[in-house]
């Protein structure tokens, strides 16, 4: 998308990243997760979960924002060495990418993501994964059309009382990876 910059957040972008977040769920995962969940989460309540993530440090996590022309962070994600223990060691995992509602099938998502995708395998990550909702139809196609593809992890986890499934997409980004 023109006009779009890709960088890394700093501390001054956490309440924007932050909106982007809480709205990008509200949105993505109605009728997905209980809309009573949905409805309670708050800007202030994550942006100060980042404020606190910012201040230990990030470590090898690395938080990527879109701006648009100028007019302030309309996307976000982050992504960093793989989580879990269930695959070989040395992957890649995006944590997160969210676009601010409106906005999403602008283009702003695929920067994000190309941006992700040449720096983790810049770093030399032989595959880049990422957990995405089951029931997520429109993620899914989107990742799906950058060339990832569901590797069979599959696992769920408790959302006010409704368990939510995941499923698990990789990419290789080495070519000599299995």
């Amino acid at each position: 998308m023109d006009g779009v910059l890709v960088r890394e957040m700093t501390e001054a972008d956490i309440d924007a990243v932050a909106a982007v977040r809480v709205r990008g769920w509200q949105e993505a995962y109605a009728g997905l997760m209980p809309q009573s969940y949905l409805d309670g989460l708050s800007v202030e309540e994550d942006a100060g979960r980042r404020r606190e993530f910012f201040s230990r440090g990030v470590g090898d996590v690395v938080n990527l924002v879109a701006e648009e022309n100028g007019g302030g962070v309309v996307g976000w994600c982050c992504f960093g060495p793989y989580r879990e223990r269930d695959v070989p060691e040395g992957d890649a995992e995006l944590y997160a990418l969210y676009v601010r509602p409106g906005l999403v099938g602008t283009g702003i998502g695929r920067a994000l993501l190309g941006e992700s995708l040449d720096r983790v395998a810049e770093r030399g990550f032989p595959r880049l994964r990422l957990w995405v909702l089951r029931d997520n139809a429109r993620a899914r196609r989107f990742y799906e059309r950058a060339g990832f593809a569901p590797d069979g992890g599959a696992e769920a986890y408790d959302v006010d009382g409704v368990s939510v499934p995941e499923v698990r997409y990789a990419r290789r980004l080495d070519p000599a990876a299995v």
